[in-house]
């Protein structure tokens, strides 16, 4: 898939949705089936600015995840019916990301649910998705390194398809590292030895930061590289976060990253489909 040009993914899903009326504290997917046409048309608003790459708005629409919206009963129609909405505006040149973020548990011992009921998890969240003819998987925003390697085991239970992962990281003066301390060095191997195809970091940093962690990773790993920054560090105002970078110095940065060696890139919170069309005319270039 990564030509000479790379892979452009597209960008953030829920502060767009929510833009298009997505109440406050109602669940996404859930209103996403209630209103499929306006899913649709953001996932034809990033195939429009260029991306190669629409990932399914499947984030949070594993088992337990959905649990805590009294939702994990509709799983399969969750799954199915995102995936559905990236087809209906898809060209036949596009590939389609199954979308799998974090549970929102704690693995044990640190919390309740144990390694083996969250491979399961994702498990029947994948079998979904891959039934429902995904290309690839992206699992991503992880900050637990053993919480990925459930969800690449998860994955690889039910499908041989390309699993992309990243984990969000943060940055000290003893370098970048995940919440739970898991070092870059550490994370990478892992993640490909599990079975990720590609590998890499996304949200958590702004694009400037990101173009660091960017090196780091590309000097530890020799497979594919995927990064997705946010739009910078949002503040608070009038009760709405606001992003500080706009599309051109994210797409500035962007080509920083691409410089690196880094072959897979796209946005994550704050971008939009101009930002991605911003880095679509970077690659053009």
């Amino acid at each position: 898939m990564a030509g000479e040009k790379g892979v452009l993914i597209d960008g953030a899903f829920g502060s767009l949705l929510i833009q298009r009326g997505l109440p406050s504290g109602e669940n996404a997917e859930l209103w996403c089936l209630k209103h499929p046409e306006i899913a649709s048309q953001i996932h034809a608003d990033y195939i429009a600015a260029g991306a190669d790459v629409i990932t399914t708005n499947t984030f949070g629409a594993s088992p337990l995840k959905l649990k805590k919206a009294g939702l994990e009963n509709r799983t399969a129609e969750i799954n199915r019916r995102m995936v559905e909405m990236v087809k209906a505006v898809i060209p036949a040149t596009g590939f389609i990301a199954g979308d799998i973020g974090p549970t929102g548990e704690m693995l044990a011992p640190y919390g309740l649910v144990t390694f083996e009921e969250v491979v399961a998890n994702y498990a029947e969240q994948a079998e979904y998705l891959d039934q429902s003819g995904v290309d690839l998987f992206i699992i991503e925003t992880m900050f637990d390194l053993n919480e990925a390697l459930a969800a690449i085991q998860g994955v690889r239970q039910v499908s041989a398809r390309p699993i992309f992962a990243t984990l969000t990281f943060e940055e000290s003066p003893a370098g970048f590292a995940t919440l739970m301390g898991n070092k870059v060095d550490q994370v990478m191997p892992a993640l490909i030895a599990a079975g990720a195809a590609a590998v890499g970091a996304n949200c958590s940093l702004g694009s400037d930061k990101m173009i660091r962690l960017a090196a780091v990773i590309r000097a530890s790993v020799t497979v594919p590289v995927i990064i997705q920054p946010n739009a910078g560090l949002p503040t608070l105002q009038s009760g709405i976060l606001q992003y500080p970078e706009d599309a051109v110095q994210f797409a500035g940065n962007i080509k920083s990253i691409r410089e690196l060696g880094v072959e897979i890139v796209g946005g994550c919170c704050g971008t939009t489909p101009e930002y991605i069309r911003a880095i679509r005319n970077i690659f053009i270039a």
